[in-house]
């Protein structure tokens, strides 16, 4: 299998796996892989993170929270993003 299989098939296996455990909960979900589909995504989501004003890093946890202009807030949960986010320490 080349790598660009392997990683179509690893996507495929990540988005079923999604679709499955929200049908779980009984709730509808929409998974995009079509090349269109996934630029129009990728353009909604460039514009909410642009309205994003503030950023709580929370590694212990797991989870990022976004303050947005308006004031709302969001919430990420991922193991690596909050470490992705953090600086390290600086003892100077």
């Amino acid at each position: 299998m080349s790598k660009a299989e392997d990683q179509n098939q690893r996507i495929q296996s990540a988005t079923v796996r999604v679709v499955e455990l929200e049908a779980e909960l009984e709730t509808a979900s929409e998974a995009k892989t079509g090349s269109a589909d996934v630029e129009s995504a990728r353009a909604a989501l460039h514009q909410w993170v642009d309205s994003v004003v503030a950023v709580v890093s929370s590694p212990g946890v797991g989870r990022v929270s976004l303050i947005h202009a308006n004031g709302k807030e969001s919430r990420i949960s991922n193991p690596d993003l909050p470490y992705l986010l953090s600086r390290p320490v600086q003892f100077d």
